[in-house]
């Protein structure tokens, strides 16, 4: 059982700046998740060639079940609004969260969680600029896996700060209701061990997965819920796989059941 998170940027390159669909179908293969949790991914944008990234990478799964969901309308850093249920099938640019499976999906859930309500300092290059904060959004499924039923989210935090802490309280209260074992699959903007702090979920991995080229920190994080915790296969191995765009690096932890397993924490 393997299980993924990756910050896709859009599906932008750090080398040339392009995106290219097949740049990111042969990534996403490359990665071998059964379940992939996706954040900054574009839908209809100009940016990305009006690609539907969610797409693309359910079709590199082996037409994996999957679901994606608009927090905006929009490019975040031009022009956005909060994007309702009603946006879902629309034809404007969309931008938001996917969750992929190659497991039957016997339900999904989505929660949305509030912006920032102030604009926030953030540090472009050499520039400290002011920025709105964008609403993010929670996706869950419960997914029919080979140990039986899983749920398993996905979301974005936000970059502020505090906020980011309160948005994490809301997808644990949110969880809570549904079956566990509970695992999320997320950038929760905040690193290393503080996920768990937070949380009081387990830490499947700890490896640092941003910024792509030397990744120093961890903003990309597996955790899971300590209830129904003895239901999943242990850590076998966790990598962070080069790939040839976004600022991130995905994060794949391997479960099986098999002696001398890596540490939970």
């Amino acid at each position: 059982m393997r299980l993924g998170t990756f910050n896709l940027m859009h599906g932008r390159s750090l080398a040339d700046g392009l995106v290219d669909a097949g740049r990111v179908h042969a990534a996403i293969a490359g990665l071998g998740a059964d379940v992939l949790g996706l954040q900054e991914v574009d839908r209809g944008q100009v940016r990305s060639g009006h690609a539907d990234l969610a797409g693309i990478a359910a079709d590199a799964m082996g037409g994996a079940e999957f679901l994606f969901v608009p927090a905006v309308v929009g490019t975040p850093g031009e022009w956005f609004r909060v994007a309702t249920d009603a946006d879902q099938h629309g034809g404007d640019p969309h931008y938001g969260v996917a969750l992929v499976s190659r497991y039957p999906v016997v339900e999904w859930r989505v929660t949305r969680l509030p912006a920032a309500p102030l604009r926030s300092p953030i540090l472009a290059g050499q520039r400290l600029m002011l920025l709105d904060d964008e609403p993010r959004v929670l996706i869950a499924a419960v997914l029919e896996t080979p140990v039986g039923r899983v749920t398993v989210a996905t979301t974005h935090l936000s970059f502020v700060p505090g906020w980011n802490v309160r948005q994490l309280q809301l997808v644990r209260r949110a969880l809570r209701g549904m079956p566990a074992p509970r695992v999320l699959l997320a950038d929760l903007n905040l690193p290393g061990r503080l996920p768990r702090l937070f949380s009081g979920w387990h830490r499947l991995a700890g490896l640092p997965t941003y910024p792509s080229p030397a990744p120093r920190v961890q903003f990309d994080h597996v955790l899971a819920d300590r209830h129904g915790l003895e239901r999943l296969p242990r850590v076998l191995q966790v990598a962070t796989p080069a790939v040839s765009f976004s600022d991130h690096r995905p994060l794949i932890v391997t479960l099986r059941d098999r002696p001398g397993t890596l540490k939970i924490d």
